[in-house]
């Protein structure tokens, strides 16, 4: 007996615990038509506030394409990660979902409140400051790799060096006999899937909940295997209507981007249960 429990290593009290993770619930085919459409409803009832969301973002997105019209790689390096960090850019219009959900005010103070309060949780273990930051981190890490991998792709099969926007048209979208785009399409969607999976649903989850970045990416994971079919039509809707709002010299943009990220707060709210895991508060008088 004694030695048995000499061999019989005592549990360390300060070992880590299972990753704790919200319920995931199944959804119907049709579901992320119905988010769209709240997702209006939401942008009508946010008014110029949501509308500035997307107005802001255009104008960084029209920024950029001035400063890098003729200079192909970076201009696809600087849309890649515009795009892929998009639904951390998107927070504050997943707070005006929730304050217009919980009948609560929305105002600018509701937008500053909601980039603030993350100060104030960083001593916080589990789901404290760091949690937003780490998350666009590795979003951008994600679309670096994209655009190093792109890059290395068309230098390699290209049939002519692409240095602008017109050269990637011309050789590598319009190339006959050459399937250059149709590779890269495919390369660019199996990189695209992970990262969509990762971040569906994280980033409300987030902001809602005292959770961390690697619960929030697992629940991701979650949801998407949970529910194939109905996120793959919810990731070609995303696609879709923002080839819309870039196709219209960005103007689109900024009622695409306000639509899409008041809808994402209804695919969290369908998709989670996630009243087992603590509300994450701001403390009393922050603004």
């Amino acid at each position: 007996m004694a030695l048995h429990s000499k061999l019989t290593p005592s549990p360390s009290p300060s070992a880590p615990g299972p990753v704790a993770l919200p319920v995931i619930r199944t959804i119907g085919l049709a579901q992320p038509l119905q988010w769209l459409a709240r997702g209006a409803q939401d942008t009508l009832r946010g008014g110029w506030l949501s509308l500035a969301h997307g107005a802001v973002l255009a104008a960084i997105g029209g920024l950029l394409m001035l400063l890098a019209r003729d200079r192909f790689w970076l201009l696809a390096g600087a849309f890649s990660g515009f795009l892929v960090v998009a639904p951390v850019l998107a927070t504050s219009l997943y707070a005006i979902s929730r304050a217009l959900e919980r009948g609560e005010a929305v105002n600018p103070q509701l937008v500053l409140k909601t980039w603030t309060r993350w100060q104030h949780s960083r001593f916080v273990v589990r789901g404290g400051y760091w949690c937003l930051v780490r998350f666009g981190l590795l979003l951008a890490l994600a679309g670096t790799g994209w655009v190093l991998t792109s890059a290395a792709l068309i230098t390699l099969m290209a049939p002519q060096p692409i240095n602008t926007p017109a050269d990637f048209l011309r050789h590598v979208v319009l190339a006959p006999q050459h399937y250059v785009f149709e590779l890269w399409l495919t390369m660019g969607g199996l990189m695209a899937a992970p990262i969509f999976a990762s971040s569906v649903i994280a980033m409300p989850l987030l902001l809602d909940r005292r959770v961390d970045v690697l619960q929030a990416v697992l629940a991701s994971w979650q949801a998407v295997l949970t529910n194939p079919v109905p996120l793959a039509l919810w990731a070609a809707l995303i696609m879709g209507l923002t080839l819309l709002g870039l196709g219209t010299l960005l103007v689109g943009l900024i009622f695409v981007l306000p639509l899409l990220g008041h809808a994402s707060w209804h695919a969290y709210r369908d998709l989670v249960d996630a009243s087992a895991l603590p509300e994450r508060h701001p403390p009393e008088g922050v603004v």
